[in-house]
């Protein structure tokens, strides 16, 4: 008998989550057929998204190699995908060579996830999309500081000791946080006054962390001007040129560097799969996470459109709600397989964990109509886990 092949596309958070849930319940048989893996994903590893200033403040690696967690049992193809048919149960995708491929699949899981949104390019600055423009965000910053070391001109010193981050959502927040830190750091090395390091987060609405409560927002708000950042409200930033910032209204700051923080989209590639998608660009599943008039194909995570059935709530694109639907999923693909009900998706509390450097965190959930926040240390030792358990790291 023919084996069956799981094919799971992208190995982001929620694609390595859903490997490795459907390996563990399928136990890798269904119904006396053995079930041959494959994961496929442009990148030649995992890379850690959720840690994507890391690179722009430290260095630091955030891409592990598949074979971290799958040392045996998986194949892994790098390649990306140009289209699924769905009627021949097979895709096409474009390998590391350049050259068109194909696989059949009788299983197959589409989480490619999102994309960091990007300006338009007349709007100048650097959008942080991948590891290589962080690790060149934070070459400019360093060769910054040290033009400013050299600099007599103290106006254009102040510039080029100055970082606006476009953008308050967590990335934005995680992001001038640590980069104050490692900037002041930096400066300090140089001869430089550390406290002459100005970074500013420049925030669209009204206050930080419209996801919650307002005491919560107004938290951040403190622990940013402790370690130095400067967070400016209800400032929508319309472009940076020449090393100037201009905003909606007309104001405008003098800076060494604009980084933008904008949010996320789902994956443009999802456009030309051929599967049926929102207005917005996300996949169309079911209570089940079963794509729309797709047998077989299921799709979690940022790239799916995923409605409680109960609430009507959507879940939102966190790699936190991934997880929860790629624990669900192993459970949905077997039952499916042996023919049986599935169990239907439901939305996870409101819980977020937000890294404010170096020993610093802050955690909110609500239970029983009750706000509950851990801050400091705890709430960094949280957020930490948090960022191991989205790469499976635990």
């Amino acid at each position: 008998m023919n084996d069956l092949t799981c094919l799971i596309i992208g190995g982001g958070h929620a694609g390595l989550a859903a490997l490795q849930a459907i390996m563990e319940t399928t136990r890798g048989m269904a119904n006396g057929r053995r079930i041959r893996f494959v994961l496929l994903d442009k990148q030649p590893g995992h890379v850690r998204k959720v840690l994507l200033f890391r690179p722009a403040v430290s260095g630091e690696e955030i891409m592990i190699p598949w074979t971290h967690w799958f040392p045996e049992g998986v194949e892994f193809v790098q390649g990306t995908v140009t289209s699924v048919d769905s009627g021949e149960k097979r895709i096409r995708y474009t390998n590391a060579q350049e050259n068109e491929a194909r696989i059949h699949y009788d299983l197959l899981v589409v989480a490619v996830g999102s994309i960091v949104r990007r300006p338009d390019p007349d709007q100048g600055g650097i959008a942080l999309t991948d590891p290589q423009v962080a690790a060149h965000i934070r070459e400019r910053w360093r060769a910054n500081l040290q033009k400013a070391a050299d600099e007599r001109n103290l106006k254009e010193r102040k510039r080029l000791m100055t970082i606006a981050v476009a953008g308050a959502g967590i990335s934005g927040i995680e992001t001038s946080a640590e980069l104050i830190l490692a900037m002041r750091e930096e400066a300090s090395r140089l001869g430089l006054n550390s406290s002459d390091i100005c970074v500013y987060l420049l925030n669209a609405q009204e206050r930080l962390f419209p996801e919650g409560p307002e005491k919560v927002g107004r938290k951040l708000d403190r622990t940013l001007s402790e370690i130095g950042v400067t967070v400016v409200h209800n400032r929508k930033v319309i472009r940076e040129e020449a090393g100037v910032v201009t905003f909606s209204n007309g104001d405008r700051l003098a800076v060494g560097l604009c980084i933008w923080a904008i949010g996320l989209i789902p994956n443009p590639a999802l456009r030309s799969m051929g599967l049926p998608l929102t207005p917005e660009g996300q996949v169309l599943v079911d209570e089940c996470y079963r794509v729309k008039g797709a047998p077989g194909v299921y799709s979690i995570g940022d790239c799916a459109r995923i409605v409680d059935p109960r609430t009507g709530k959507a879940d939102q694109m966190t790699c936190k709600e991934g997880g929860m639907q790629a624990d669900r999923l192993g459970k949905i693909v077997l039952a499916d397989l042996e023919g049986r009900p599935a169990p239907v998706h439901k939305s996870y509390k409101d819980l977020f964990c937000i890294g404010l450097g170096e020993n610093r965190g802050l955690v909110w959930t609500r239970q029983w109509g009750l706000d509950m926040i851990i801050t400091g240390k705890l709430g960094w030792k949280a957020r930490k886990l948090g960022w191991d358990l989205a790469s499976r790291l635990r």
